[in-house]
């Protein structure tokens, strides 16, 4: 078999790659993770050949773009290629150092350091080579939940199983690097998605306007979760478009539209392995599911096992890796279950009903397209009015509402810690991809809606139906703490690519209306300053992380740490906030037994010392200020060092505005060798 390199053939088949080959090596770490055998060999030996069988796959059944491969001009495809490449080397550039636990993001890379280095979960907390059972000692800290004698990571292990790749190649850099080019992947699997939805020629506009806005170039500068996220989502979206480009019924035999719904449902179905609030966006695909029976496609099949498989992974990951976390969420994972499970009852029934029927004809409904249109208008004017006559407060979190209180009063506004600001979901969209991308996409939305139920868009009703789903449902309910760009993250997965998408269908669909009533030069002008509306705001926007690295200096620091701890240590942290922020950092990276011990009594911190020494260890105390470990250590022999210090920039947080600019980040860690 000959390699054609025909553009309509290297963009369709060189944009799902990405979303394939992450569900290649899910497929195989993640069961590698659950038998404790996630090694660099195992690795190799299974992931490797499990990637290159799935690119191979890609290369024979991915069907090229346009009726034929010549049909499409080669400059989108180098466009995109650029757009691409020139994102990740920005990325690279300004990729983050976020290893001291703050947020997500650190927590997502010191869970990536521990998989990569032991191969299973859960982190033994070692106590026999502490102090044993002695109660004075405790293994809790920020986003790692101290359960029994073992201790889990808070979130998925979907993103760390990735990023492990990352640092096999080069260590800690190699990991904090590899979130720039999962970045830049999502904006390639996005613009395969527009190439397919709207057109090869439009989609390097797409990628653009992706790529310059300020969520997505800030997400992928950290070991975040969202950008692995959205390649699943988007290339799984992409490959039911190419599986369903051929007609197929249930009795036909199984072939190049089987294979590609089977490995959609599966990438579909693996997104749970990455992220929990993904279930709610996969619910329009269930429905779908149904859809596609009624309509007899034989591409339902594959379609259902390969997102029954991935689903099952999913739960595994849920239930059996993850489960601290899933009790803190419980609150809101209990009604979303509950929700799903009511969904695939009612796609079984209402299929069951409605099989000798088929697909309901809602075009013979005349009121019904407008309708749908109008629901369409109403909900988004709806989500913009909201900010007039709604102040939103309630989430119930007292850590939460003293940090948006802190927020507050930076910023000089009034002081309601239990306020959400969700009401200002839809503004927050307008400060990263500006007003006319919003007034363009709600056109296009309530315009696809319209088409849709007349049954002339049946390519866009799984992308419709997810994506306004998504959409309204998250900016109805952002639940996130609501300072900037960290609650951009929300928008990350689906909402942003759900508004250029939308957006640039818009132009699309109203180009060839302009151009047959205006002369070229006119309609030249016109599509300029349409593109300039679009892009200008977006890259202003985006100049507010633009310029600064987050945390720079924490990896060399953390390294000169860990040289300065013993071989034979055991570290007893005697500061609460060494504890929150370092303790995973010095358990994991520097691989060394970690507790802490309340410094109020010094007398138990010698006690457990002195446990530490009887073992055999050499004790290690450590705190953020030297006056805590003098205050406890014996005063002769006892080597004090301030081997952790790190002055640097790091994100902001703001309520009312687009973030502009960094903050002051100070990292310190003084240790105590004891004599």
């Amino acid at each position: 078999m000959t390699l054609s390199l025909a553009p309509g053939r290297v963009l369709a088949r060189g944009t799902v790659l990405p979303a394939i080959a992450a569900a290649a090596w899910l497929l195989v770490a993640f069961p590698l993770l659950v038998a404790g055998q996630f090694t660099p060999l195992m690795g190799l030996v299974l992931g490797g050949p499990a990637v290159l069988v799935a690119a191979a796959v890609v290369q024979r059944w991915v069907p090229d773009l346009g009726e034929d491969s010549a049909s499409v001009p080669w400059w989108p495809v180098v466009a995109v290629g650029l757009i691409t490449v020139a994102f990740a080397a920005v990325q690279v550039a300004y990729h983050a150092e976020a290893l001291v636990i703050r947020r997500d993001p650190a927590s997502y890379a010191q869970f990536t350091v521990w998989i990569a280095e032991n191969g299973s979960l859960p982190i033994p907390q070692q106590r026999d080579l502490i102090a044993g059972g002695d109660a004075a000692l405790s293994f809790d800290s920020l986003a790692y939940y101290e359960v029994g004698d073992v201790i889990w990571p808070q979130f998925l292990s979907g993103a760390p199983l990735v990023y492990s790749v990352g640092y096999w190649v080069g260590d800690l850099t190699g990991m904090l690097v590899t979130a720039p080019l999962l970045g830049a992947l999502g904006v390639l699997s996005f613009a395969g998605l527009a190439a397919r939805l709207v057109g090869p020629r439009w989609a390097p506009l797409a990628a653009l306007l992706l790529a310059t806005c300020l969520p997505q170039q800030w997400v992928s500068r950290s070991t975040y979760s969202e950008p692995l996220a959205q390649i699943l989502m988007l290339g799984a979206l992409s490959l039911v478009y190419d599986a369903l480009s051929r007609e197929s019924s249930l009795r036909d035999r199984w072939g190049q539209g089987h294979v590609l719904a089977g490995a959609a449902g599966l990438v579909f179905g693996l997104a749970l392995v990455v992220r929990v609030d993904l279930l709610r966006d996969l619910l329009p695909v269930v429905a779908f599911i149904g859809l596609l029976l009624l309509a007899r496609r034989g591409q339902v099949v594959p379609m259902l096992a390969g997102l029954t498989v991935g689903a099952g992974y999913g739960a595994v990951a849920w239930f059996g890796f993850s489960r601290p976390y899933l009790d803190h969420l419980s609150s809101s994972l209990v009604p979303l279950l509950l929700l799903s499970g009511g969904v695939v009852l009612l796609t079984a029934a209402g299929t069951a009903v409605l099989w000798r029927r088929g697909v309901p004809r809602t075009d013979r409904l005349r009121w019904l397209p407008m309708a749908g249109a109008g629901l369409v208008a109403v909900v988004a004017t709806g989500l913009a009015a909201r900010p007039l006559f709604l102040t939103q407060e309630g989430h119930n979190k007292e850590s939460t509402a003293r940090y948006v209180s802190d927020v507050q009063e930076i910023e000089g506004l009034p002081v309601v810690p239990d306020r959400t600001y969700e009401e200002m979901s839809l503004l927050w969209v307008h400060w990263y991809v500006g007003p006319v991308v919003i007034v363009l996409a709600m056109l296009a939305a309530a315009a696809l809606t319209y088409r849709i139920l007349r049954r002339r868009e049946p390519q866009w009703v799984l992308p419709a139906t997810l994506f306004l789903w998504t959409v309204a449902l998250t900016l109805a309910r952002p639940a996130i703490t609501p300072d900037h760009p960290w609650a951009s993250r929300r928008l990350i997965v689906l909402v942003l690519p759900a508004f250029i998408l939308f957006a640039v269908w818009f132009l699309a669909w109203l180009a060839p209306r302009l151009r047959r009533r205006a002369n070229p030069l006119a309609m030249r002008a016109v599509g300029a300053a349409a593109v300039a509306t679009m892009l200008v705001p977006t890259a202003w926007t985006a100049l507010g992380v633009m310029g600064y690295r987050s945390d720079v200096g924490t990896v060399p620091a953390t390294r000169e740490l860990c040289a300065a701890i013993p071989n034979d240590a055991s570290v007893l942290i005697v500061d609460p906030a060494v504890a929150s922020s370092y303790m995973q950092l010095i358990r994991g990276v520097c691989g060394v037994p970690t507790a802490e011990v309340d410094p109020a009594d010094a007398a138990t911190v010698r006690r457990v010392a002195g446990e530490v020494r009887e073992r055999g260890r050499t004790p290690v105390l450590a705190a953020s200020v030297p006056r805590d470990l003098t205050a406890v250590a014996p005063t002769e022999g006892t080597s004090i060092t301030h081997p952790f210090q790190v002055r640097a920039n790091k994100d902001p947080s703001t309520l009312m505005e687009s973030p502009r600019g960094a903050w002051p980040f100070a990292g310190d860690v003084w240790i105590a060798v004891w004599p």
